[in-house]
């Protein structure tokens, strides 16, 4: 019993996807809670999408590696968006519509020449089995950083995410934090995507921060909540999935869901 219950232990790719995970959802929690606060889900969502083009401008560049084409051209890609989204001459909803629908559709365009997109569905739903020690080396030096720039600077972007014109008043550079917020979550996506897959990854980034606020009393529990939620939703789809041969990221995005739903209701049940 117990060898069947831990056996997949036995397996090196189990272990690389466990570490994966444990950290992968540490670092959707801490970003999840403020993309959620500042409303930007389909900003995070828009951000997936425009993976697919990096990937068709890598190969026409002929870069073999089109990694680090993916995150230069997504930095550029969430800073344009920014702009404009803050540039208050359309509604943010619609600038981020706009940008979404030009990113999936640029990168379906650069890929599907000569019918040969199927190579690259795999960016689709992602395959955490995948990862090799190499990428979980890249993967911990992604949240120790983004680990020290939340210890730094999360005030500043709390502050900036509650109201942009007091925390100017504050001295503090709105403009710059607000900027380095969506360059950290560009980068943490388009890492974290080819593991996780575009079509999830934003649920993902938001389900288990959502569903701590549904029942967070307070700042720092909600930042708690987040993180608890986050990291048993990762490490339970992880081992379901595994048992029940499925897909590992659409089964911890089912988790998630239900722990939001869960909260929703008791929510509801505390309010009423």
């Amino acid at each position: 019993m117990i060898q069947e219950l831990f056996g997949w232990w036995d397996y090196a790719f189990m272990r690389n996807a466990l570490l994966a995970v444990v950290m992968i959802m540490p670092l959707f929690s801490l970003l999840g809670t403020l993309v959620v606060n500042n409303g930007m889900s389909f900003f995070s969502d828009a951000l997936g999408h425009s993976a697919l083009t990096g990937v068709g401008i890598g190969l026409l560049l002929g870069v073999a590696d089109t990694s680090l084409v993916m995150v230069v051209f997504a930095v550029i890609f969430a800073l344009l968006m920014n702009r404009i989204r803050h540039s208050r001459l359309t509604s943010a909803d619609t600038v981020i519509g706009v940008f979404s629908s030009c990113g999936i559709a640029l990168g379906l365009v650069l890929l599907s020449r000569g019918g040969e997109f199927s190579r690259y569905q795999a960016l689709l739903i992602g395959d955490i089995l995948s990862i090799s020690r190499t990428e979980l080396i890249t993967l911990g030096i992604t949240l120790a950083v983004t680990v020290l720039l939340w210890v730094t600077q999360y005030n500043r972007m709390y502050a900036v995410s509650i109201s942009p014109t007091l925390a100017r008043s504050q001295g503090i550079p709105a403009v710059l934090i607000d900027n380095l917020f969506v360059v950290l979550v560009a980068v943490v996506v388009m890492l974290s995507i080819q593991w996780v897959g575009l079509l999830i990854i934003n649920a993902m980034l938001i389900l288990p921060a959502a569903a701590a606020r549904n029942v967070a009393g307070s700042v720092r529990s909600y930042h708690l909540l987040a993180l608890i939620f986050s990291l048993f939703s990762g490490v339970l789809g992880l081992l379901l999935s595994y048992y029940n041969a499925v897909a590992t990221g659409p089964m911890i995005v089912l988790i998630a869901a239900v722990l939001f739903f869960g909260t929703f209701l008791i929510q509801k049940k505390m309010d009423g």
